[in-house]
C-alpha cells in the first residue's frame, strides 16, 4: 500500500480497525489513524460511546467511512463475530490494519483476587488477543499487505506480585507478538507485526483496575502516536520513552529474582499503603 506524506492516498478504501476504541489509548489510536487517513472499524462493548467517537471522526474527516461494532471480547464468540462483521462490513481486502488495544488489570494478591474477574481478564486480554492476531494475520498474508499492531505493556518483560494475572497476560501478549513477528520476517512477508508496550499511561485504567499510580505517566496520544508510527515502520517492540526503556533493559540485567522483589515493592504502593 502506497502512502502519501501525509497519510494514505485516498484512491482505494483502507480501514483500521481498533479495539477499546471508546476511550485511552484506543481512543488516541483511533484518531491519529483517522489523521493518517484510515478509515475506521472501532469496537468496544458501549455502542453509545462509539457512536459519539464516530461523530468525533466525522466532524473533523467527513470522509472518512466510520463502521462501529460493539462487542465484548471477553467471549470467544464475540471476537468471532468481530472478525466475520468487520470482513463484511469493510471488505475483507480493505482490512490494513489492526489494534489489538483492549484490555483489563485485576490489582490484589493472588490468593484473594476475584477468580471471576480474573478469568475476564485472561479471556481479554489473551484470549481475544490470539484470536484476531490469527484471523486476520491470516487474512492480511493472503491479501498481501497489512500492519497488525498489539498493545501489550512494559509488564510484559517481567512479574508483578500483587499485579500478577495483569503482567502474566502482556507477558502472553509481548511473548507471541515477538514469535509471530520473526516468523513473518523469515517467511518475507510484507506483513508488519509489532508490540506496544508503554509504561505508566494517564487513562482510567488504573482508576479501573483499583489502583493508585504516582509519578510522571506519559499521555495517552504519546503512547498512540509512537505505537502506531513503529508498527508502520516495522518495529518488533515500540517502548515509548527513554526512562521506560532503561528500565526493561534494567529489569534484565538485574535477573528474574531480584527484579520480582522490586516489583513486589513498586506494586504495593499502587495500593495507597
Amino acid at each position: 500500500m502506497q502512502q502519501a506524506a501525509a497519510g494514505l492516498e485516498r484512491d482505494k478504501e483502507m480501514f483500521a480497525l481498533v479495539t477499546g476504541a471508546s476511550a485511552g489509548i484506543g481512543l488516541e489510536i483511533t484518531k491519529y489513524l483517522a489523521q493518517k487517513g484510515y478509515d475506521l472499524i472501532l469496537t468496544a462493548r458501549r455502542e453509545e460511546v462509539l457512536e459519539r467517537v464516530k461523530k468525533q471522526i466525522l466532524k473533523k474527516y467527513p470522509d472518512r467511512r466510520v463502521l462501529v461494532i460493539p462487542a465484548d471480547l471477553s467471549s470467544r464468540e464475540e471476537c468471532m463475530r468481530l472478525y466475520e462483521e468487520a470482513c463484511s462490513q469493510a471488505g475483507a481486502g480493505n482490512i490494513d490494519f489492526v489494534a489489538n488495544n483492549a484490555g483489563m488489570g485485576v490489582y490484589g494478591r493472588f490468593l484473594e483476587t476475584d477468580l471471576e474477574k480474573e478469568l475476564t481478564l485472561i479471556d481479554l486480554n489473551v484470549t481475544s488477543v490470539h484470536i484476531l492476531s490469527k484471523l486476520f494475520l491470516r487474512l492480511m498474508v493472503k491479501n498481501g499487505h497489512g500492519t497488525l499492531m498489539n498493545v501489550g505493556s512494559c509488564a510484559g518483560f517481567t512479574a508483578g506480585p500483587t499485579f500478577s494475572s495483569y503482567y502474566a497476560s502482556k507477558n502472553y501478549v509481548v511473548r507471541l507478538t515477538e514469535a509471530i513477528h520473526e516468523e513473518l520476517r523469515r517467511a518475507g512477508s510484507p506483513v508488519r507485526v509489532s508490540c506496544l508496550c508503554p509504561g505508566p499511561v494517564a487513562t482510567a485504567f488504573n482508576d479501573n483496575s483499583g489502583v493508585k499510580v504516582s509519578g510522571k505517566q506519559i499521555s495517552a496520544r504519546r503512547a498512540a502516536r509512537e505505537g502506531v508510527d513503529g508498527a508502520l515502520q516495522g518495529k518488533m517492540l515500540v517502548i515509548p520513552g527513554k526512562k521506560m526503556q532503561a528500565v526493561v533493559i534494567g529489569s534484565h540485567l538485574l535477573g528474574e529474582g531480584l527484579s520480582t522483589r522490586i516489583n513486589y515493592l513498586v506494586q504495593k504502593k499502587k495500593a495507597g499503603e
